[in-house]
């Protein structure tokens, strides 16, 4: 638009002036859709998920390691049991478990 403004044409003027009216309408119904509450709502939703999303694979990652860590504690590089670690633990839960179960039986009479 190097041309100024008096050596213009009416038509020039008029086609600029609805040039500008649907530029202005696009924008306007860019922002209309942006603050439409069911605009708004996806987005907060699209952040909440992807905020959980973030958290669970956090969250898989540490109970992973977790598991990994217990694992190499009963279990040697061969995959076999390491009885010294097992029997001990196994013998404390069947311990608990037995304890548990007579605790039951005793307040049933």
């Amino acid at each position: 638009m190097a041309e100024s403004s008096d050596t213009r044409t009416p038509a020039q003027i008029e086609a600029d002036i609805r040039r500008r009216r649907a530029v202005l309408a696009e924008t306007l119904d860019e922002i209309g859709v942006r603050v439409h509450p069911k605009t708004i709502v996806g987005d907060a939703k699209a952040k909440v998920v992807s905020n959980v999303d973030h958290t669970l694979g956090r969250a898989y990652v540490q109970v992973n390691r977790a598991v990994s860590d217990v694992r190499r504690q009963f279990v040697d590089e061969g995959g076999s049991p390491r009885m010294e670690r097992v029997l001990p633990v196994a013998l404390v839960a069947l311990g608990v478990v037995g304890l548990l179960a007579f605790g039951t039986r005793r307040r049933r009479r």
